[in-house]
């Protein structure tokens, strides 16, 4: 029986030799995927397309149909990436927000309002639009990768509920859906939802958490 001469771990100065090797492929790596992410996002919003060719795509980001398939393996994983950087742009939204809030109760407005604000600024809608039609296939084809990116969103508002005494379950599971739903619909239906209609879905989801937290006690 032959000896097995096991392979030596990298030493930490191998590891940074290989990483400082790959540094600048890696830098022009993250640079194209954000090309092309940008880009996705410029077609969609000049087209109004929910279904935007990768042809179209490509040409906008003055980029090749190789670049774009070392970085996806289609046009859904790119509109996934297109979804995750949109959402990212609203947690940090939010949480400039919510940090100016006295309260957890107050922290929950900031969260309903700034998820409320995507439906009344018209920039912020147009980006939406498309995956507020077409997140559900998304949703479905990556499940785990969207429930992680959804996980941003929810992440705020979770912790805000829990300072604030409710449910961090269920009272963030209804007052996501009523925001989201509420601000969904708005976008799709190309409708901008007053101050006042604003003002009394905040209060709705506060009253609903108030009692929530009162018949938890």
């Amino acid at each position: 029986m032959q000896n097995v001469v096991p392979i030596a771990e990298p030493t930490p100065l191998i590891e940074r030799t290989v990483s400082r090797t790959l540094a600048p492929r890696a830098e022009v790596y993250a640079d194209e995927v954000q090309r092309l992410v940008d880009a996705a996002f410029t077609v969609m919003r000049r087209d109004d397309a929910i279904d935007p060719r990768v042809a179209d795509i490509v040409r906008e980001s003055g980029l090749s149909n190789q670049a774009f398939y070392r970085h996806f393996s289609g046009k859904d994983e790119l509109l996934l990436a297109v979804l995750d950087h949109g959402r990212r742009q609203l947690v940090a939204t939010l949480d400039r927000r919510m940090a100016g809030a006295p309260d957890g109760i107050g922290r929950v407005r900031a969260w309903i309002e700034g998820v409320l604000e995507q439906a009344r600024n018209a920039e912020a809608a147009a980006n939406t639009r498309p995956f507020a039609i077409d997140g559900i296939r998304l949703t479905d084809r990556f499940p785990d990768e969207a429930a992680t990116s959804n996980e941003q969103l929810l992440a705020p508002l979770r912790d805000a509920i829990a300072e604030a005494g409710g449910d961090p379950e269920r009272d963030t599971a209804a007052i996501y859906e009523l925001a989201m739903g509420t601000m969904n619909r708005c976008v799709l239906a190309r409708e901008v939802p007053t101050k006042a209609d604003v003002e009394h879905l905040v209060q709705f989801a506060i009253g609903g958490l108030t009692r929530s937290i009162v018949a938890g006690r």
